[in-house]
């Protein structure tokens, strides 16, 4: 792990954002649990997407479709046979590890040059459903949302009434038996996707494969990653999958020259529906695909102009929600050095995005003060969609520091004013950003931060 990545996790496991899985008894590799501020973080990215492509569109149907999926669906999709790497194991030391992560001929865990020649492993995670355990009660957790898509295409062209082009969003869990996870929440074996299929007419999909690459890069940057940061891989044609006329890459650069991929849109054609149709003699099939008697479904519709039946193109932006968390982690450290010597941290996560929204800061205060501002709370919860929580406890200073350490936007500060006689209080409204304060009157402070998050939500 990089440098800057190790200490960006560490920092994030320290405030709550990110556990290793089962870490009593020593964690499980590439498995992690999130946190109370890595789950609100999850939330609001994957919220943002969610409004991106299903609630601020017209063209888009929602599915959460089951994990546990049909040997057959993923057989016809290409892989059960398809679905591998080529794993290499060390004499020496007994490890494993994927034969494209060796940049010389030695072994990545203890250096030695004994090796096995190049391995094939399937990556898919199976089980069995029932009460006899054969091959014939085998399921397999899904490796991606996609086939479980397909599979019910013509369920929501037939209920939703949409026409093409439309597509069908999903975010969900996917399961890799990957050989050597590494890299924080870079590579799991257990990760949820945000994943979309959009369906075209045949001929259309070179103008629809650059509207989603511009529009995905669009979305990126509108959270806050930064254009510098981002590039785009249009992924050779010797390296493309099985499935994939061309693909591109968006690429985020984390830290430490360490850059990865965090979303993949590509033009999957017809090859997905053609696999899965029963009637595949009759159809003007594009793709090569194995011939499939199976199916009870035919995956056609009816073109509208022509009145053929035609089997619908796909172009497919896929992301990882996980990845998306650690790249938006990255792009918000930010670490100086006081005057004093003494390190400040600050998470400058976009208020959309940040696990808590506003912190509010009343000390010394009695009970009946505290419930007051528990009632200004619960107001202002009408209007941020997120956390917002309260603090009684420790020096100003103190909670400061943290919400900035934890991406905190806005901090609300009520001060007792010594000097008045009443000893009322003052009400402080603090930027993360700008450090800057501001003094509200009592009664404005539901419109103020109405204003402030009306662009987040």
């Amino acid at each position: 792990m990089a440098e800057q990545i190790s200490k960006i996790f560490n920092h994030c496991k320290n405030q709550g954002f990110f556990f290793p899985a089962s870490e009593i008894y020593g964690g499980v590799p590439g498995l992690f649990d999130y946190g109370p501020l890595g789950v609100e973080l999850k939330n609001n990215l994957r919220a943002a997407w969610w409004k991106s492509m299903v609630l601020d569109r017209n063209d888009i149907e929602g599915l959460d479709a089951s994990i546990l999926t049909h040997s057959k669906l993923l057989d016809y999709s290409g892989h059960i046979e398809g679905y591998n790497d080529l794993m290499i194991k060390c004499r020496s030391c007994g490890g494993r590890m994927r034969a494209d992560h060796l940049k010389s001929k030695h072994c990545v865990l203890c250096g030695s040059p004994d090796l096995t020649e190049p391995e094939i492993f399937n990556l898919m995670l199976s089980t069995n459903v029932g009460l006899i355990d054969n091959k014939d009660s085998q399921v397999f957790l899904r490796p991606a949302t996609a086939q479980n898509t397909f599979a019910n295409f013509q369920n929501i062209y037939r209920s939703s009434g949409q026409s093409l082009p439309f597509g069908i969003a999903q975010i969900g869990k996917a399961f890799r038996n990957e050989i050597s996870p590494d890299d924080f929440l870079f590579r799991m074996r257990e990760f949820e996707q945000m994943e979309l299929q959009y369906f075209i007419p045949p001929g259309s999909d070179d103008y629809w494969h650059d509207y989603w690459l511009q529009e995905r890069l669009s979305w990126w940057q509108s959270l806050g990653l930064s254009s510098q940061r981002l590039s785009v891989d249009d992924v050779k044609p010797d390296e493309l999958a099985h499935y994939s006329k061309r693909t591109f890459d968006i690429y985020y650069s984390f830290a430490d020259g360490f850059k990865g991929e965090i979303e993949g849109i590509a033009n999957r054609t017809d090859y997905d529906l053609s696999c899965h149709s029963n009637n595949q003699q009759d159809l003007n099939i594009q793709s090569v695909v194995n011939r499939n008697n199976e199916s009870l479904v035919s995956m056609a519709i009816v073109d509208a102009q022509t009145s053929k039946q035609i089997v619908p193109f796909v172009i497919e932006p896929a992301s990882g929600l996980d990845r998306g968390c650690m790249a938006f982690l990255c792009e918000a450290y930010d670490e100086s050095v006081r005057a004093n010597g003494s390190r400040r941290c600050v998470l400058r996560l976009s208020p959309s995005l940040s696990p808590i929204k506003i912190g509010i800061i009343l000390l010394n205060a009695n009970q009946v003060e505290q419930e007051g501002v528990g009632h200004i709370k619960r107001s202002l919860q009408r209007h941020v969609r997120g956390r917002i929580v309260l603090e009684f406890v420790g020096t100003e200073s103190e909670i400061v520091e943290r919400h900035d350490a934890i991406g905190t936007p806005f901090l609300l500060i009520y001060r007792r004013d010594a000097s008045s006689i009443s000893r009322d209080w003052s009400v402080i409204s603090r930027s993360r950003d700008e450090g800057d304060e501001e003094m509200i009157g009592i009664n404005r402070v539901e419109e103020f931060f109405f204003e402030k998050f009306r662009n987040h939500f």
